[in-house]
């Protein structure tokens, strides 16, 4: 039986997200509610909570968050409700297991009409905006306009919630464009760049290459198929990547540490030619000299946003095991502990946190 409130974790600015009591939605047309199994904490959401323009705007209210907004983005639940019409509109069923993608397309835009629907003009995204309910609650609805996807009972509540984070992971690689032989650098292994470690992985290349700043990190990396694993704290990873390629530099870079320095790094770190993929979400503005980009090396830039037509492949390879989250999963937190969770997230000691409803 649907409770008719619950407790969420809510965002009303920098460092300031409160515990509050708030109405259970009932679904309307084309709506699921869910129960969530557990929400995964994001890079993002750390980023959030610390506070920075992008996403709160000079004033508190201009930026990528809308206060008061119900936080969190990486989960999965139970179908507990469906509005008018949702079955057919989703093709779910009350007691199945789903994920949504985290944006809600509007679908009438110049690029939702194109079949690019996650740069999707509107871009609501969940866990950010004021009328969306994020994961960091104990029911969840899915809007009519909601891309639903089914989830494997198999799959534990973390690599359900890992979901997100790991399709997101695939586009990055896909960006990439990797060939088979490629040198292919991953920027920064926490989360989502071990997923990519892995998924790249797939499109046999001729060496994975982990640059990241903590042992811990990299040695998971290692256990997960990289070749080559650089702390760039303790060596000179551009001389050691240009070493190990007869002095070219890496065919593929992904940046996913979330740390301006790495974008400079990684121009450096790249043969000519090479194809850069820009994945993190920064704090800050990074500058950069385009000449190497364009002049000296005429690289490929490519960003990378989201998971789109990435959820049924990522769904699908956690579930056979060939994308293995399992070692990623950290700890489990009520949600009532969320500020812990949060502090512990912050560490930068752990992997991902998962908060799950209680």
């Amino acid at each position: 039986m649907v409770a008719q409130t619950m407790t969420v974790v809510r965002a009303y600015g920098p460092k300031d997200y409160r515990l509050e009591e708030i109405p259970v939605p009932t679904p309307g047309p084309g709506e699921v509610l869910i129960e969530v199994d557990a929400c995964g904490i994001c890079a993002s959401d750390m980023k959030c909570w610390l506070g920075g323009e992008l996403f709160w705007g000079t004033d508190g209210k201009s930026g990528y968050c809308e206060p008061p907004a119900v936080a969190g983005h990486e989960f999965a639940g139970h179908v507990v409700a469906l509005g008018e019409g949702a079955t057919d509109k989703h093709d779910v069923q009350l007691g199945e297991r789903v994920i949504a993608e985290q944006i809600i397309p509007c679908g009438e835009c110049r690029f939702c009409r194109n079949g690019q629907y996650w740069m999707c003009q509107v871009h609501p995204i969940f866990g950010f905006k004021d009328y969306l309910i994020g994961g960091m609650a104990k029911y969840s609805l899915y809007p009519e306009k909601s891309i639903v996807h089914t989830v494997p009972e198999s799959l534990s509540a973390g690599e359900a919630a890992y979901i997100e984070p790991a399709a997101c992971a695939w586009h990055a690689v896909d960006r990439g464009e990797i060939t088979k032989g490629d040198t292919v650098v991953i920027a920064g292994v926490g989360n989502i760049g071990l997923c990519m470690l892995q998924i790249a992985t797939f499109f046999e290349p001729g060496q994975v290459i982990a640059l990241d700043a903590r042992d811990y990190r990299l040695d998971i990396a290692g256990q997960m198929g990289a070749d080559v694993c650089i702390n760039v704290a303790q060596e000179d990873a551009v001389q050691r990547v240009r070493d190990l390629t007869g002095g070219y530099g890496c065919d593929v870079f992904i940046e996913a540490t979330g740390n301006p320095a790495a974008v400079p790094q990684g121009l450096q770190m790249i043969r000519k030619l090479g194809t850069f993929v820009e994945f993190s979400v920064f704090n800050e503005p990074v500058t950069v000299n385009w000449t190497i980009i364009g002049d000296t090396k005429e690289l490929t830039i490519h960003g990378s946003h989201l998971g789109p037509y990435c959820y049924p492949k990522t769904i699908d390879a956690i579930a056979s095991g060939r994308l293995d989250v399992k070692p990623l999963v950290a700890e489990a937190y009520p949600l009532t502990s969320f500020h812990e969770a949060m502090e512990s997230s912050l560490s930068g000691g752990v992997l991902k946190n998962i908060l799950v409803p209680v």
